[in-house]
């Protein structure tokens, strides 16, 4: 079976997405993951400050690599998020998921993004079910 470094990279190097807001991964271990990317200006809403789905994108692929590091495919299946505070254009963000409660068939996390301060500006929930599908 891979390890969770070796998942997390196979599925990075698939994921344009994740590659296009220039998601940095900094830690990575069975069901918990570290990451961090910078807000651009294309990032931003009408306000100026960072569109919501920014921070939900982040949270959600560090749902995505925590679930699929213990080595087996794990798909969301239900998510949420609670915007605490605003992010501007230039500012680096990280999130950290972690792993609550893992049965044979589902995972729940609880996933936090920080600003660079350290100021929790959002909180996100994932479920996920878990294949049985080896990487």
């Amino acid at each position: 079976m891979k390890s969770a470094a070796e998942v997390v990279k196979t599925m990075y190097d698939g994921d344009a997405f994740s590659q296009w807001l220039g998601i940095k991964v900094l830690i990575t271990e069975p069901g918990y993951c570290k990451l961090s990317m910078e807000v651009r200006d294309e990032m931003t809403n009408g306000f100026k400050i960072a569109h919501g789905g920014i921070s939900y994108s982040l949270a959600d692929s560090a749902l995505a690599f925590a679930s699929n590091g213990h080595g087996t495919h794990a798909l969301s299946i239900e998510t949420s998020i609670s915007h605490l505070k605003p992010v501007k254009a230039g500012e680096t963000i990280w999130a950290e998921a972690k792993e609550i409660k893992k049965t044979r068939s589902t995972g729940i996390y609880e996933v936090r993004v920080y600003a660079e301060n350290e100021d929790l500006i959002a909180h996100f929930k994932g479920t996920v079910f878990r294949k049985n599908t080896e990487w």
